[in-house]
Formats: C-alpha cells, sequence, structure tokens
C-alpha cells in the first residue's frame, strides 16, 4: 500500500517537472515532499521497528536527503500515535495480572510521550514511588523482520542503497539490533550497567530500575524532571552552556567506545533530558546498545592516531583492518574512500573549539559520499557490527551542531590515543 501510494506520488511530481521543463531523476522523485509526508504519516501509524527506521532516516538524512523530505521525517523523532485507553489496560493486565490497578496509588492514563515502540506514563506506586513506565505496543517484536525488509525494499527502489551492493548483512544486524529493542529485561540490564559505567561524570544522571514493576514489555524507571535537550536550541542560551552540554556528549561518546567498548547507538534528542535542579544530562533509553569487541575498538585507535596524525597510508591501513575496503578494490576506489573518511573525521583534526553548525560538513560529506555511491559505486556495505556505531557517530555530530555548541574535540580524544593507555 505504501510502495503504491508512493508510485502515484512520484508520477505527479514526475509529470510536474516535465511540464515545467525540470528533468527529475529517480532519486528526486521518489524524495519529494509529498512522499515525505506519506512516509512519516505511515510510519507514525505502524509504530514499532518501521518507526524506528523513519527516526533512524529522520537524524541520518540531514543534508542527505531533500529537506522538505528530512523535516516530515523529522515529526517521527519523537511522536506517534498513543495505544487506545482499552488496549493498554489489556496490556497491563497481561504483564501485571489480575488487579494490578491496586500497585498504583496514581496511574496518568496520558502519556507522557509516545515514540516508535513504546509509549511512557507516570504513575505513584502504593508505597510512594514516583515512577515513569515504559509500555511497549502490541505485536512490535513479531513485525521487525517484515517491517526491516520493507524500509529495505523502499530504499531500494530509491536508488539509495546501489542495486549491486550487498546488503543483506546492514539488514541482519538491523533486525538483531530492533529485536534486543523490544526486550525491556535485557534494556533494564543495560540501564543498570551504565549507570555504574559513567557514576565518576558529574554531568551525566541516569534513572534507577525498578525490577519488582519490570518485565520484557514494561520498563519502569525512577521519574525524572526536566527540559528536553532542544532547549538549548532556543534564543538567551549562553554559548558556554552551549559548549559545556557538546563537550559532555562528545566525552561520553569517546568513553563509551574506547573506554567501555560498550555504547548506547540511538543519540534522538528524546532520548536526553536537563535535569530541572542543575545542568546534569539525563540519560533515559538503553534499549539500542551495542557492545564491541577489543580487537575492533582497536583497529579505531589505529583509524584516529592516523587521522590526527594526517597519515594517509595509515588511514587506508586501518581501512583495511575495520573492513571498509578489501584489496581487490580498484585504486581510485581506494583513494576516494580514504578522503571521505578524512574529512568526515574533521572534527578529530581540528585543533581548538570545533565550530559544529559553522563548519557545514554534512553538506560537504553528502557531495563526497554521493559522488563515491553513485560515480564510483560502493563496492560493499560496511561491516554489521558498525552499523550502529555510525548512526552514534552522525547523531551526536548532529546534536553538537543542533544545539549550537563548540568542543575542542582532539583534546578529549587524545587521552584514549595514548600508546601507554591502549596498551594496558
Amino acid at each position: 500500500m505504501l510502495l503504491g501510494d508512493f508510485a502515484l506520488s512520484s508520477a505527479a511530481t514526475s509529470l510536474q517537472g516535465l511540464l515545467q521543463g525540470k528533468p527529475s531523476n529517480t532519486f528526486e522523485v521518489l524524495f519529494n515532499p509529498r512522499n515525505g509526508e506519506k512516509l512519516a504519516k505511515r510510519f507514525s501509524h505502524l509504530r514499532g521497528a518501521a518507526m524506528k527506521m523513519g527516526q533512524l532516516l529522520s537524524m541520518e538524512s540531514a543534508d542527505l536527503l531533500p529537506p522538505a523530505f528530512t523535516q516530515a521525517l523529522a515529526l517521527l523523532r519523537s511522536d506517534a500515535n498513543p495505544m487506545p485507553l482499552s488496549q493498554l489496560r489489556r496490556l497491563l493486565g497481561m504483564e501485571y495480572g489480575k488487579g494490578w490497578q491496586t500497585r498504583f496509588s496514581e496511574f496518568d492514563f496520558e502519556p507522557l510521550a509516545a515514540a516508535s515502540i513504546g509509549q511512557v506514563h507516570r504513575v505513584r506506586t502504593m508505597d510512594g514511588r514516583d515512577l515513569a513506565l515504559k509500555i511497549q505496543y502490541p505485536g512490535v517484536a513479531r513485525s521487525i523482520d517484515s517491517d526491516v525488509n520493507n524500509v529495505a525494499l523502499l530504499l531500494r527502489l530509491a536508488n539509495v542503497l546501489p542495486v549491486d551492493l550487498d546488503v543483506a548483512g546492514l539488514i541482519a544486524e538491523a533486525k538483531r539490533q530492533l529485536r534486543q529493542e523490544a526486550d525491556y529485561l535485557q534494556e533494564a540490564g543495560f540501564l543498570e550497567h551504565y549507570r555504574d559505567l559513567v557514576a565518576d561524570d558529574p554531568c551525566l544522571h541516569l534513572p534507577c530500575v525498578h525490577a519488582d514493576f519490570t518485565t520484557k514489555r514494561i520498563l519502569a524507571m525512577d521519574f525524572v524532571e526536566g527540559e528536553p535537550l532542544e532547549t538549548l536550541t532556543g534564543e538567551g542560551i549562553s554559548q558556554t552552556r552551549r559548549d559545556a552540554i557538546g563537550e559532555a556528549l562528545e566525552r561520553l561518546m569517546f568513553r563509551e567506545l574506547f573506554e567501555f567498548r560498550c555504547m548506547q547507538t540511538d543519540p534522538n534528542f528524546a532520548n536526553y533530558l536537563l535535569e530541572s535542579a542543575g545542568d546534569r544530562i539525563v540519560l533515559l533509553d538503553f534499549g539500542s546498545v551495542r557492545e564491541f569487541s577489543a580487537t575492533l575498538v582497536e583497529q579505531y585507535i589505529h583509524l584516529c592516531r592516523a587521522i590526527i596524525t594526517d597519515d594517509r597510508t595509515a588511514v587506508r591501513d586501518a581501512a583495511f583492518a575495520i573492513g571498509y575496503l578489501s584489496p581487490e578494490d580498484p585504486g581510485h576506489y581506494i583513494d576516494r574512500v580514504v578522503d571521505l573518511m578524512i574529512l568526515i573525521c574533521e572534527p578529530l583534526r581540528h585543533q581548538g573549539l570545533y565550530d559544529f553548525v559553522g563548519s557545514e560538513l554534512p553538506a560537504r560529506a553528502r557531495a563526497l559520499g554521493f559522488e563515491l555511491a553513485f560515480q564510483h559505486g560502493f563496492r560493499r556495505a560496511p561491516p554489521p557490527e558498525t552499523m550502529f556505531l555510525h548512526r552514534k557517530l552522525v547523531g551526536s555530530f548532529l546534536l553538537c551542531a543542533r544545539i549550537g555548541a563548540r568542543v575542542d574535540v582532539q583534546a578529549l580524544l587524545l587521552p584514549f590515543l595514548d600508546e601507554s593507555r591502549t596498551a594496558a
């Protein structure tokens, strides 16, 4: 049904372009504003994995898809259609058992947020605990395979994924990660693990899990008062404050990769709050967590050292080691991939405060990426284990750009590249 809607809308856009004397390519025709609105609306009704994929597109397509299309998809970042009250009550009965109402003195049936996989309700337990319950939509886990397959087909039709590119590994990784997100018991474990990992960072705060109210489809945690991170995009916010929040987010990202080897890979605005009592960043969502092998982390350390020292040969060697390149690749392709890697690592190479807004890096990376994809032709997909790492790296850049932060990224990174530290 969705693909049929796209075909009709695309045909209308193509005809309009011909009448106006403006030729259109497949990419421009399919990703027109009308289709963007249709896709966002359809994803918001589908919920689950389809909407999660739409959110991923909305975050990572900034400066990649046409602006009107990206703006329509951006509606998916925090808003979805909540489940009907009757469905909610039925699900609570299934998870908590008959008489579940007696466990609460207050239950706000109006959701605080309704997103891709679940919605959040504020409650007070009979013993006085003020909790946020993340309640999963019925059928989410069952729809993951078909939803991911449908989105992949849509991207194929749009020529966003080159037809000769083997993306089976990436699709399998997306399904694996989404199945993990649908298991709230696993998320509760990651949340508790992260509380221990970042306990020494005064800039961060994580809510406590309440195991007696947590099930595979309901996650119970402390309710935390706070303001959306997007508050920092408004008028009257000091540059010092923007920079401090950006620095805290970048530092956390490096610690996750190089120190913890465990990363929350969904840097969506809705997954952060600014604590009302201060400027601590509240980390809310740990469904999308990826653990990395020591070998892969060491390979990225070599890559970062090569980037900072401007050693093009070492960058190429690291790209081979990680799996971005293969010895069978032609020389011109290898050169352009190395060019792209050096470009997108610009914040690491920059000495001093890096201006995430003023750099216009996404637009420059888009131009080079499109040239590589559609002129030289991508010869292989990135290694599947890097898929959600890329989402974190891109999303963190966009977060810092959105709040207007300036960060000395290289100064944050260098301690993790110290030879004695990595040898230990």
